[in-house]
């Protein structure tokens, strides 16, 4: 994971607005030629590690559908809200949210078989588009995301295995074939691990249960990667990533510790939302394990508001100054697009959401190396 000496990094978390003459399933050439475009106005914007947008992808964990065997039928249970004590809690807000995005997020397919990896071809596709995209361009790294085997679970639910845990065993065994080649394309590998935090039920949780169901998880994940360097693995955690009121949310200090021993390496997370902007005190005392870079959101990813760039920069230094200006790359709290065609912060707007990202890093690291700030 490349990191930086002399200036504060940007990145984002993986999905961003996709090009308006996308067809909903894409050819091999119209996906190529969208990752083209997605990778020029990141670099425009002045993203320094970039990704392909999740480009072509219907969203960040139902692409696997196309990629993995085993799954068939829906559930009959509504995705948004599951586990979710906070839309609970606001039964006419939870029905409004339903409406909104019902199309978007569409049903719940559930595991019916034995999971297998049988979607090479197109992501071999994907590595090769976003290979060429990105060749030449002066990023200073690039990412891409995958599903990670406990988010895979919490979209499409168990009816073949024994138990849970057997089913996110499995998921771990058949993904690794897409982690490997990503990472062997010479991509950091980003993990997107929502369960771990979105996971969490106020109603009906316990702290030790969940963070049993956590440590599970993640061995799973450091299993499933075991062959790719922990400096080229980023993983993510959010806690849902729509306007809502959030008010149950669990605390990041109760599983952060577990978080920092798993293998990746950069660690993604939210910073910026009402709700969680306060957590970087958590890191305050400095200790972190040796190699880690915190991935903080920077930017709201759930309100069109254009966070100004001074803004940015006090939140990028309130960690720089807790954890050391080198472990610190500004990112973003969540996607821009997590699902295709629902998106809550206007494409145009999401896109100067991150020319403000670059300004705040400037700002931050003018600040923190001591330089004069930029014109």
């Amino acid at each position: 994971m490349q990191t930086s000496t002399d200036r504060i990094l940007t990145t984002h978390t993986g999905s961003l607005p996709r090009s308006d003459w996308l067809p909903t399933v894409p050819t091999v050439e119209d996906a190529g030629r969208a990752i083209a475009e997605v990778v020029a106005r990141q670099r425009a914007a002045g993203v320094d590690v970039v990704n392909d947008g999740e480009t072509g992808k219907p969203s960040y964990a139902t692409y696997v559908l196309d990629r993995l065997s085993g799954f068939g039928d829906v559930s009959d249970t509504p995705f948004l809200g599951k586990g979710r004590a906070d839309l609970a809690d606001f039964p006419v807000y939870r029905a409004r949210l339903d409406r909104d995005t019902a199309g978007a997020i569409g049903t719940q397919p559930v595991c019916v078989d034995e999971v297998r990896y049988v979607g090479r071809a197109a992501l071999d596709a994907e590595l090769e588009h976003l290979g060429r995209a990105t060749r030449d361009t002066g990023a200073a790294d690039v990412f891409c995301t995958a599903a990670s085997p406990g988010v895979i679970a919490r979209f499409m639910p168990n009816r073949h295995y024994p138990d849970e845990s057997s089913y996110v065993q499995a998921l771990g065994e058949a993904m690794k074939e897409e982690y490997d080649a990503i990472a062997g394309a010479g991509f950091v590998l980003q993990l997107d691990c929502p369960d771990l935090t979105a996971g969490w039920d106020a109603r009906t949780g316990t702290l030790a249960v969940h963070r049993r169901m956590v440590a599970e998880r993640l061995e799973v994940l450091d299993h499933a990667t075991r062959d790719i360097a922990p400096d080229r693995l980023r993983m993510h955690l959010c806690w849902g990533n729509y306007e809502g009121p959030h008010h149950h949310d669990l605390p990041l200090v109760d599983i952060i510790d577990l978080v920092l021993a798993a293998r990746p390496a950069g660690v993604s997370f939210e910073g910026a939302n009402p709700r969680h902007e306060h957590e970087w005190a958590i890191f305050a005392d400095g200790r972190l394990p040796d190699g880690t870079v915190l991935i903080p959101g920077v930017l709201d990813s759930t309100t069109n508001y254009i966070e100004h760039p001074e803004l940015v920069a006090q939140r990028i230094c309130r960690y720089a100054d807790a954890v050391g200006r080198e472990r610190v790359i500004a990112g973003t709290d969540c996607g821009f697009a997590t699902f295709a065609g629902m998106a809550t912060v206007d494409p145009d707007i999401a896109w100067a959401k991150l020319r403000s990202l670059q300004e705040g890093a400037e700002l931050a690291s003018a600040r923190l190396w001591s330089r004069r700030p930029p014109v």
